[in-house]
């Protein structure tokens, strides 16, 4: 009896689970929106795997160019590859060159966003901040460059083709934490210097002025479709109690 028991309970049971699906599939409404998100979201995912492919085209061909720029400039005496001092110098100047025009844009590319909460009460300052910065940036960059540029090869280079390597080396490490530096004071000062800037703002100023005077007015930001935004406002009349008087009551 307890076997043809547990039967009976286990398809009830599998009936009543088919019930609820079912019914969960007739109450189910499509979003109209969903076929375009998925299809922007598959979109933006080749963009990025598009993106990842050409750098990665990109920095082996800079890397093939230099070699072969250096074998180009080098010596060939009894099977050895002899490279002069001033063929190292000038593929370091333009590898540091293409650190400054390369990272410059690329750390911009994914900090519009940041930069866009930072100005969201004055894009146009923000805009124009960020100009300023690239401007500011590059001219550090170029004078690094023409301030660490050797002309007349050192004697200690002479004597051993380390020291050279080396003195390179600290070259593109220097640029590298030049930038490293420029970039964190950048991220650390925007949200300061985005509060100053909106605290001056006559959107921001009207908007407090209305808050002392009366009602402050409040505007949606630019959402996508789809978007459920809930507003919560204080209740222009009292909530009626049972210990209100004016609810009327003995």
């Amino acid at each position: 009896m307890s076997g043809v028991t547990s039967d009976v309970v286990d398809r009830d049971l599998e009936r009543r689970l088919r019930d609820a699906f079912a019914d969960v599939r007739a109450s189910v409404v499509e979003n109209p929106d969903l076929f375009a998100r998925v299809t922007r979201t598959l979109a933006e995912a080749r963009q990025r795997r598009r993106f990842r492919i050409e750098l990665a085209l990109g920095i082996s061909a800079f890397i093939i160019a230099n070699a072969v720029l250096g074998l180009a400039l080098s010596d060939r005496q009894r099977g050895r590859i002899t490279m002069p001092w001033w063929a190292i110098e000038l593929i370091t100047n333009i590898v540091l060159v293409a650190i400054a025009i390369a990272l410059g844009p690329f750390i911009k590319r994914f900090g519009r966003s940041y930069a866009a909460d930072v100005f969201r009460e004055n894009p146009r300052t923000g805009k124009s901040y960020l100009v300023l910065t690239d401007v500011a940036y590059y001219l550090i960059f170029t004078a690094f460059i023409m301030f660490t540029m050797t002309f007349v090869e050192p004697s200690d280079w002479v004597a051993s083709t380390g020291n050279q390597l080396k003195h390179e080396v600290a070259r593109v490490g220097g640029i590298l934490l030049i930038l490293g530096i420029l970039h964190t004071a950048n991220v650390l000062a925007l949200p300061i210097i985005g509060s100053l800037l909106s605290h001056g703002h006559p959107r921001s100023t009207a908007a407090r002025g209305a808050g002392a005077s009366g009602p402050a007015t409040w505007s949606a930001p630019p959402l996508g479709p789809g978007t459920w935004i809930v507003r919560i406002e204080p209740s222009e009349t009292p909530p009626e109690g049972p210990g209100d008087p004016s609810a009327g009551g003995g």
